[in-house]
């Protein structure tokens, strides 16, 4: 077994520049940072570069990046043809009013791969592809309603996030959990356009999809919500998702902006999931902001202006720049259905290493996830759903304890949320992991943690 002292090199942790920056940050920035989820242990880990799978920070830490990026790294750091495609684009302009060949190109790929999509309009985020994914399925349905799964991620967009950061003492009835806001200030009107429902619990959809059909233009749905547990769906949940939102007229809304680096064809294709709208990002843009929209064409002619107004107006000054559609283009053509069944060969190595340490040292701890992704969860039995995955206070000191055991050892295991693995790995980090996790199975913090169970 690989010594989990390897990857690091067993050099103590420096993170006296990194203090250094975040003072300086903290006169500047609210709280000092610029993104919410910026982790802090106890400072956040500037980094200085990053090399295929690792990163190194301003003190001179190397670490296996098991974030890579919120996900969307699928290549890891600094991937050659990326790096080189679009060095040759600089000097010749990085965003214009005008189109480009370039999105076109970017945008046949994606055609030709997802086969939910015909045609496609792009933006600059996930958040903004989900965005307009539900403002194109309001504009094709005259509906203003959503319907969407407790606990999932889905941007910034008020209607997606309503459901997504709730917790006991506000998530409501099993069977008909509440719109829980955000944010302090959201508007009481939103909550009343927003249903949510469970994952995985078809006969609560099918009653709720049966309440509300009316006024319902969509149903977003994360194939393998990553928030909201990275838990797998139940064949059949989706089975009766997509039989009652064809049977009221409303549409399904596929949000893959995380789980598209599930195949070379998408997660709703692995999941034999048809939706009318697929929100895309992370992946397809190599490294650069970005997002799409895709679906029917039927459905897509909201966007179109040919005889006047569209139905759904859309720009975006930066919106199918030159630099992300040549990046995304580069990074996808890299990821061949050869390239996309090794790096789930590698997971599938991880996630069973996983589960094999478990099984051996007797834990209550459990692996979701497939593919390039995983998550480890403090709790026996892997959960089926966002509030069976709720950590308890015990549960939450524990899993921050994992983190910090992976960084003393040269790994960036994200907190709380999807680790993905990219194609610079190789068997020799995925055993490095397996084993970092075994070692942290034998601590006395583990040991204080079945205790009290």
């Amino acid at each position: 077994m690989l010594h989990t002292r390897d990857i690091s090199g067993g050099r103590p942790l420096s993170r006296a520049r990194s203090q250094y920056f975040f003072n300086r940050s903290r006169k500047i920035f609210p709280s000092g940072v610029t993104r919410v989820t910026v982790e802090r242990r106890p400072v956040p880990l500037y980094v200085a570069r990053g090399e295929g799978a690792y990163l190194l920070d301003v003190d001179g830490n190397r670490y296996l990046d098991l974030n890579n990026n919120f996900t969307t790294l699928i290549h890891g750091h600094g991937f050659l043809p990326v790096a080189e495609a679009v060095a040759d684009l600089l000097h010749r302009g990085t965003c214009f009013s005008n189109p480009t060949e370039h999105e076109i190109s970017l945008a046949e790929l994606l055609v030709d791969r997802i086969p939910a999509i015909e045609q496609v309009r792009f933006v600059n985020s996930g958040t903004e592809a989900v965005m307009f994914a539900i403002k194109a399925a309001r504009a094709f349905t005259g509906r203003s309603g959503i319907i969407r799964v407790e606990g999932a991620y889905h941007g910034a967009y008020d209607w997606a996030e309503a459901g997504q950061a709730s917790a006991p003492s506000v998530w409501g009835d099993e069977n008909r959990p509440a719109a829980v806001a955000v944010y302090r200030g959201t508007p009481s009107s939103v909550a009343e356009d927003v249903a949510v429902i469970r994952f995985n619990d078809s006969a609560g959809l099918e009653r709720r999809m049966d309440e509300i059909a009316a006024t319902t233009a969509c149903i977003l749905i994360d194939p393998m919500p990553s928030r909201a547990g990275l838990i797998g769906p139940d064949p059949d949940f989706l089975k009766a998702l997509q039989a009652s939102a064809r049977r009221h007229g409303i549409l399904v809304v596929a949000d893959e902006v995380l789980n598209l680096r599930q195949s070379y064809h998408g997660a709703s294709d692995r999941y034999r999931l048809e939706p009318d709208l697929i929100a895309c990002g992370k992946i397809i843009g190599g490294g650069f902001p970005v997002g799409a929209i895709g679906g029917r064409s039927g459905v897509m002619s909201v966007f179109a202006n040919d005889k006047g107004k569209p139905l759904l107006p859309q720009g975006g000054t930066f919106s199918a720049n030159p630099v992300s559609m040549v990046a995304g283009r580069v990074a996808m053509e890299a990821m061949t259905e050869e390239a996309f069944d090794a790096l789930e060969k590698l997971g599938d190595q991880v996630r069973s290493g996983l589960q094999v340490a478990i099984v051996r040292s007797g834990a209550s701890f459990s692996v979701t996830g497939a593919a390039s992704l995983f998550r480890i969860h403090p709790k026996k039995a892997p959960p089926c759903d966002f509030r069976s995955g709720y950590p308890t206070p015990a549960e939450s000191s524990i899993g921050n304890a994992l983190c910090d055991h992976f960084l003393q050892r040269g790994i960036m295991l994200p907190n709380g949320a999807a680790a993905s693995l990219s194609t610079a790995m190789t068997p020799y980090e995925a055993e490095a992991i397996v084993a970092t996790f075994a070692d942290f199975l034998s601590t006395p913090a583990v040991q204080e943690f079945e205790a009290s169970r």
